[in-house]
């Protein structure tokens, strides 16, 4: 949302090969966001695609930093679902601050780059139950309701 509310359309208003250079200023912007909420007291989420154990393991350093406790929630998926999901997405991009139109070659050269969290990198594998992993992450009696 904020790369679109900066730049634009990813491809239309500014060139693809781009994408990572005008993104790094966001993040430095999020990062400090991200450890103002948490110095404040405030549970964060943060939905990025954390590609790398190094990647993952910067934003868990910047979280505990501030007395955070990081929690990772891998979402496996197959191809399929990701790409049909993506098409779905594709059809909002003009529309849609989250809908980067993305191709299928830009799929699969994305999810090359992907390293999913071994077993020596402290995970939770989300499989569709959401109350689960609320479980797992909330406090007991931590304000999940059913209603």
């Amino acid at each position: 949302e904020e790369m679109f509310r900066r730049h634009g359309h990813y491809g239309k208003d500014f060139p693809r090969g781009e994408f990572r250079v005008r993104e790094a200023p966001i993040l430095l912007d999020i990062a400090r966001e991200f450890r103002r909420l948490l110095q404040n007291g405030h549970d964060v989420v943060l939905d990025h695609g954390l590609w790398t154990p190094e990647e993952r393991g910067q934003w868990a350093a910047t979280a505990m930093e501030v007395g955070g406790q990081p929690e990772l929630i891998y979402l496996p998926e197959s191809h399929e679902v990701r790409w049909s999901r993506i098409q779905k997405r594709n059809e909002q991009s003009l529309v849609d601050a989250n809908s980067i139109e993305f191709s299928e070659s830009d799929l699969l050269r994305h999810a090359d780059r992907f390293i999913p969290p071994s077993n020596d990198e402290p995970h939770i594998v989300y499989e569709g139950r959401p109350d689960e992993i609320l479980d797992l992450i909330l406090p007991a009696g931590g304000g999940h309701h059913e209603d």
